[in-house]
């Protein structure tokens, strides 16, 4: 299962456009008013015409509606509730003027996005087949784009929740809370997040154009970023070996994230480092579990991690496996408003088990489990089938995790050093000294 966030869909609405039957004089009336009028003697009197036709007369003046035809059956095996669509597919086929230029998998996609439009369901979406194998891309080897970590809000629009340290996303200018509107002049706004994606990788050395609102001004800029090769690292060690304390941060959760920490923190261990931060902020989250083995390395075996509730009420516990190696390490968690999804696990886990403190602001909040199903055209419907909660009981879901210790500011470079900064004092809290 993955955690990013989600994915949106468009419907088709049919609309008859008829005049205003309030303002509007009848058919009649207007006959008897042209009638009445006397015409001046300078006027040549006009040649007698037809009063306008009424409905009854011609059914073009207004809509006129014909049922079906006594033949019209609806197939077998077409459930019930989808009579009704399947009838105006079939009417459309048939009777539409434009008929012959129809395309059938256009008709499919704007199906299948309709049905995921009324689950209401902002993490849920339909993936067409050229966006399906980002997934595995993401997961387990690299890709050519701009390197941006990105979410889908809920009113559609896409979300950089941090552009990736090295990126040519970050070279070009793009930040946290930046909201990319425009891909190459097309609009993006109400696509699902991979179509989102899709249209704004492509291959290395090519440019791509995005219209973009930043965070902190009023007007939209175009900015101009050259694709290259991106790596996937997750596992970024931020301190020097000689510092008192491991500064190791975490970007997402690959399938590697749990070796990749452990050696990161056995190797500042052996350096000498008396403590660990462990850092999650703009992390959008990941694979479940690769989040469950991150949390398991500092909890006791057995311990609760999460559980998940699905749309029937059920119950899954997922308990900490492999556990305990760093149980012992003083501990400090870093997280912020883009600790999202599976970062919110380790967050919420952690704190519910008094393993060790959070410092920053309040998180994401994105509490849902997805999964992401192939289809028969190759596309995917990306789903979800789960909330989760923490040990004790919270919904994270439209709620996020609060710290333990809140730091913040407008200035996201000063909110993330002095958020850092109370990290450290913090540390030396719990192991004495400065």
């Amino acid at each position: 299962m993955w955690f990013p966030a989600v994915m949106l869909v468009v419907a088709f609405l049919v609309v008859g456009c008829q005049n205003d039957p309030d303002s509007a004089v009848p058919a009649a009336d207007v006959a008897e008013t042209v009638a009445t009028q006397e015409p001046s003697a300078s006027e040549a009197q006009p040649e007698p015409t037809a009063p306008p036709a009424t409905r009854a007369q011609d059914p073009m003046v207004l809509p006129t509606a014909i049922p079906a035809p006594d033949n019209f059956q609806i197939p077998q095996g077409v459930p019930e509730d989808l009579a009704t669509v399947w009838e105006v597919w079939a009417l459309l086929n048939e009777q539409h003027v434009d008929r012959n230029d129809f395309d059938n998998d256009t008709f499919n996609e704007a199906a299948i996005r309709g049905l995921v439009e009324g689950t209401g369901d902002p993490h849920s979406g339909y993936v067409p087949p050229e966006a399906f194998e980002i997934e595995n891309q993401d997961l387990y080897g690299s890709f050519e784009g701009i390197g941006a970590r990105v979410e889908m809000r809920p009113d559609g629009k896409l979300l950089i929740v941090a552009p990736i340290k090295g990126s040519p996303a970050e070279a070009a200018g793009l930040k946290p809370g930046d909201l990319v509107l425009e891909v190459n002049g097309e609009s993006i706004v109400g696509l699902s997040l991979l179509e989102a994606v899709n249209k704004i990788r492509g291959p290395k050395g090519s440019e791509v154009r995005l219209l973009v609102k930043h965070l902190t001004e009023a007007s939209e800029v175009e900015i101009v970023v050259v694709r290259d090769t991106i790596p996937l690292d997750s596992v970024l060690v931020r301190s020097r070996p000689e510092d008192r304390f491991a500064h190791i941060r975490l970007s997402t959760f690959y399938a590697n994230t749990a070796e990749e920490l452990a050696e990161a923190i056995r190797e500042a261990q052996a350096n000498g480092a008396e403590g660990l931060i462990l850092d999650v902020r703009d992390n959008p989250g990941g694979l479940l579990s690769s989040v469950i083995d991150v949390t398991s390395m500092f909890l006791e075996d057995g311990s609760l991690i999460l559980y998940e509730l699905d749309g029937e009420g059920d119950r899954d516990n997922h308990m900490a496996r492999n556990a305990g190696e760093f149980s012992d390490i003083p501990l400090v968690v870093l997280a912020n408003g883009y600790s999202a999804s599976a970062s919110e696990i380790v967050v919420g886990a952690i704190q519910d088990h008094g393993r060790a403190q959070v410092v920053g602001s309040t998180t994401f909040g994105k509490g849902s489990v997805n999964i992401l199903r192939r289809l028969s055209n190759g596309g995917g419907l990306y789903m979800t089938i789960a909330k989760w909660y923490t040990p004790s009981g919270r919904l994270i879901e439209g709620n996020g995790v609060e710290p333990d210790h809140e730091v913040t500011s407008r200035d996201k470079q000063k909110a993330d050093t002095s958020q850092f900064e109370k990290a450290v004092e913090v540390m030396e809290e719990l192991v004495g000294g400065a």
